[in-house]
């Protein structure tokens, strides 16, 4: 069965936007070369990305408006808007629950979660996160879009690891 991980980074107030919805603050203390590349590891083992309108929006018009950067993927999209889909982008009106149980049985590689707060929330809630790989951003944002927010129940994870780059700190459970 495919493994679910939800692969993101928050402030260290657990927000994944700021009160404008914007990303900008996503980054570490000090310059690029200081990072490490996990994305690079993580993806290895993931063939499909689950993620909500305003993500893909947000990545089509401001993070990438020219190229769509997962083009290595089947990306799920979960919207009520009618979008035809292609063969790289798949627009559902499904519920992301019942979309990652139908995937979780089918073959493939693993399959990521990319966001927003809306699906996470609906998957946690479930329990369908199987991984959870989480970047804290050296940055107190305040307000903004909060990464677990009325959470059904409490949900025990174990750390797998940690590791520190750039000011950022990276949590896997």
């Amino acid at each position: 069965m495919r493994k679910i991980s939800l692969f993101i980074a928050m402030s260290l107030d657990g927000y994944i936007s700021d009160s404008n919805g914007r990303v900008d603050w996503l980054k570490g203390q000090g310059s690029d070369n200081e990072n490490i590349d996990t994305y690079s590891e993580f993806i290895k083992n993931i063939d499909t990305i689950l993620m909500g309108w305003n993500t893909y929006r947000q990545i089509v018009t401001e993070l990438s408006p020219n190229k769509w950067v997962y083009s290595d993927f089947i990306t799920y999209v979960i919207t009520h808007n009618k979008i035809a889909s292609t063969e790289q982008i798949r627009f559902s009106n499904m519920s992301p629950v019942d979309l990652i149980k139908k995937l979780r049985k089918e073959n493939g590689k693993d399959i990521w979660i990319c966001g927003g707060a809306d699906l996470v929330q609906q998957l946690v809630n479930e329990d369908l996160i199987d991984c959870y790989h989480i970047t804290v951003i050296p940055t107190l944002l305040g307000s903004g879009t909060r990464l677990f927010e009325n959470t059904k129940r409490e949900i025990k994870l174990r750390l797998l690891n940690t590791q520190s780059y750039n000011g950022m700190t990276d949590l896997i459970y």
